[in-house]
């Protein structure tokens, strides 16, 4: 049969039709988050939402909206395919299209070991302290437990809008006076991932995880008398402020937490009217216009609203930080002064200390065969312990000593037993130092640093017949030196923008006893029966959630301060320094650490309750901020929803800048730093007295010649509350060696108040 030529063009045509067709329908679909530009909408629409349907219209037939945001950004998310994407964003009124971002989870003896136990006037009263809400973005919540208890609360405040979202295993009675809103975000994640799997997490505000549980709890718990992890850490639990109300938003899932979530979480909780926000999240780093939880966290402290975010565990690599714009605080982790140590004794009678959580049967007193994961396997990952890695001949009835990384701490536990093991020493290799984390392990355990690590596999390597005793853990207070900054937390200098010093702060971060789900046990793995009420982990998680509710109450105790406020206050009042005099410590180098370890220092909320003076921001601050980054007026609305042009005539530097810290990036001349080269920059900064009339002098620290130091005026006298005056730092610099850095500091003081600024000077 032949065709005519005709037919054959007709036949081609429509065979590539249908191939690009089918491309077309093959291409991948991702959500985006899209910002609008409100205030530009054309005239032929009458409402906001009809603009929006109409440009994603314009792109996809088959797309519909996910969520309409109002609050922290103006537009909507979104499945398209780049392509489309792309065509989007090119349409006028189109700030950005961001394509979504997962965003992972940065995973009491607390108020007593931060001052709160002490009766003083400062603190606010019950009254004041029930007007304040702290909203909580995580896991979701375990309405049932303890630390919600609202029989000490009066009614819900007034101007609260929230609500009680139903859903599976949650309803409307879920909530009470204490957990005054519960609402879940999944409409990102099931874009991404498909339906929720209900037979495997609650569609619903419920905490099928604990991470939720145990940070809204720090920061915000009532007081639960008798409290502990199997038999550890007795005493009773309460939050930072255990006074304040409590609204859950779930945005995390087991796949991650999705921005597209995320940010309609937050743009709720502005509408809710929440006072905190706390966020144990982090994700990927961007420019601000580009980061959503920094877009977001800029409108809620435009309305008012104190954010708190985790620096991250990405220690003791430098500049491993994530949630770092200014008008967030960004908080690392720090030590408590209580462990739980658990002995090990040898064969050849040393005797070493570890730590553990594990409370069920323990071994016999008598001597127990001990081997190396990495000599008891047929793999790469036996020394790690990991899953399948041990064989059993080799492993069974023996202690198994195995690395920390590669997996899960609590997992490597269960790999011994599963291969026939009895137990389990945990050992520190160089990525984490001598830090000890302490977990519920599901057999007997300790956990040890690099140093004694290294030791025991000197002995394994020598002894003939090695063996070892573990002893049972138990609860040690005054644990001397704390704080400490924890290893796992993140470091700077600040990646996005340097002469930004972060984190800003540090506060508890290790084995934090706080409550727990009812669906999970301590360990959170599958294979874990056991059920607590309150359980113990680490990470900068649990150091946000601190911050989060002493935020709380200082809001409490001064109503009329702003975020930036409360913030100065918490960080000029910081100390880096023990009782003794000596610096707080590192444990990943057994050091001193540096503001690029702690920011401002360690939190302490009494000093902070009355900081005398503080470093007051405002929106017009910021902006100018963004126009010292040289953001464009596009640039600058999309991660302020404010329409706003940088003056030409106007010169804008990071260095005046109303940071309660000071960063001061260098240049130096060149590789070698020439001697005799040098460069001369001025910081100006503006303190507000929040105290009584009073004079301040100020006094310079530093730990470098290289930099000289002055300060004009060097008194300020301020005659009335909420008065400011301005002040001019004169940095004369020698040129250094490229990647030097040196630590200085700043202090104010009228005889009662300190108000301490940490400088960090890096010359590039």
């Amino acid at each position: 049969m032949k065709f005519k030529p005709a037919e054959i063009f007709v036949f081609l045509s429509l065979y590539y039709a249908c191939i690009v067709a089918e491309e077309k329908v093959q291409q991948p679909k991702r959500t985006y988050i899209v910002h609008m530009d409100k205030s530009n909408m054309p005239d032929s629409f009458t409402h906001h939402s009809l603009w929006y349907d109409s440009s994603l219209k314009s792109v996809s037939d088959s797309a519909s909206l996910l969520y309409q945001y109002e609050n922290v950004v103006h537009g909507y998310s979104t499945m398209l395919t780049a392509e489309e994407a792309e065509s989007l964003g090119e349409q006028p009124g189109i700030l950005s299209v961001l394509p979504d971002v997962i965003y992972k989870l940065h995973t009491t003896r607390t108020p007593e070991f931060l001052g709160l136990g002490k009766s003083t006037a400062l603190f606010p009263t019950s009254g004041s302290m029930g007007e304040v809400i702290v909203g909580v973005l995580d896991t979701g919540v375990w309405p049932e437990h303890k630390s919600f208890d609202d029989s000490q609360l009066g009614p819900v405040p007034s101007r609260w809008k929230g609500t009680c979202e139903v859903g599976k295993n949650f309803s409307a009675s879920s909530c009470n006076r204490k957990l005054i809103g519960a609402r879940y975000f999944s409409k990102g994640y099931e874009a991404a991932f498909g339906p929720i799997d209900e037979s495997m997490e609650s569609k619903s505000p419920r905490d099928d995880d604990g991470h939720g549980t145990h940070t809204s709890t720090t920061a915000a718990g009532s007081a639960v008398p008798f409290a502990n992890l199997l038999g550890y850490a007795s005493g009773t639990a309460r939050g930072m402020a255990s006074e304040a109300r409590v609204a859950i938003y779930k945005v995390c899932w087991l796949g991650g937490c999705f921005a597209s979530d995320i940010v309609a979480a937050m743009d709720t909780s502005v509408a809710d009217g929440v006072d905190v926000l706390s966020m144990s999240i982090g994700g990927g780093l961007s420019e601000y216009y580009s980061d959503t939880v920094a877009i977001g966290a800029f409108t809620a402290a435009a309305n008012g609203i104190f954010v708190s975010c985790s620096a991250g565990n990405g220690g003791p690599a430098s500049s491993s930080l994530s949630n770092v714009a200014p008008w967030i605080m960004t908080v690392g982790a720090g030590t408590l002064d209580r462990d739980f140590p658990a002995s090990i004794t040898l064969g050849n009678n040393e005797k070493y200390s570890g730590v553990t959580l594990y409370n069920g049967k323990q071994l016999s007193d008598s001597m127990v065969p001990l081997i190396y994961g990495g000599n008891a396997s047929n793999s790469s990952g036996g020394n790690l312990c990991m899953t399948g890695s041990l064989v059993p001949e080799k492993v069974s009835g023996k202690i198994v000593l195995c690395d920390r990384g590669g997996n899960a701490r609590v997992q490597k536990g269960v790999v011994v037993k599963e291969a026939g093991g009895v137990g389990m020493i945990l050992a520190n290799t160089d990525t984490y130092g001598e830090e000890l984390v302490a977990d519920a392990h599901l057999l007997p355990s300790s956990a040890v640093g690099q140093k004694t690590g290294d030791a025991i596999k000197k002995y394994i390597a020598s002894a003939h017949n090695p063996t070892a005793i573990i002893g049972p853990g138990t609860t040690k207070l005054d644990v001397q030196p704390s704080p400490v900054v924890a290893a796992f937390s993140s470091r700077g200098p600040n990646p996005v923008t340097p002469a930004i010093l972060k984190p800003d702060i540090i506060a508890p971060g290790v084995n934090i006893l706080a409550g727990w789900t009812g669906a999970v046990g301590p360990t959170g793995l599958a294979s874990d029966p056991r059920h607590v009420n309150f359980n113990i982990i680490s990470g900068t998680s649990m150091s946000c959630p601190h911050v989060s509710g002493l935020a709380a109450l200082l809001k409490a105790a001064h109503p009329e301060w702003s975020p930036a406020a409360i913030k100065s206050a918490l960080m000029t009042t910081a100390y880096t320094a023990y009782k003794s005099g000596q610096k707080v410590e590192d444990i990943a180098t057994g050091g001193p650490a540096t503001p690029f370890d702690y920011g401002a220092g360690h939190v302490d909320p009494v000093a902070a309750l009355d900081p005398g003076l503080v470093y007051d921001v405002t929106i017009d601050d910021y902006l100018g901020f963004l126009c010292a980054l040289n953001y464009t007026p596009n640039q600058i609305k999309s991660t302020t929803n404010k329409d706003y042009t940088c003056q030409k005539s106007k010169k804008y530097t990071l260095g005046d800048f109303n940071y309660p810290s000071f960063s001061v990036p260098l240049e130096t001349a060149s590789g070698k730093g020439e001697a005799g080269v040098s460069s001369t920059v001025k910081y100006t900064r503006t303190l507000t007295n929040v105290g009584a009339p009073a004079t301040y002098k100020v006094s310079l620290y530093s730990q470098t010649q290289a930099v000289k130091m002055s300060v004009e005026p060097a008194t300020l006298t301020f005659g009335s509350q909420y008065e400011k005056k301005s002040y001019t730092v004169t940095f004369t610099t020698s040129s250094m060696p490229s990647g030097t850095t040196s630590f200085a500091h700043l202090e104010w003081s009228d005889g009662k108040h300190i108000v301490r600024s940490p400088i960090a000077f890096s010359w590039t």
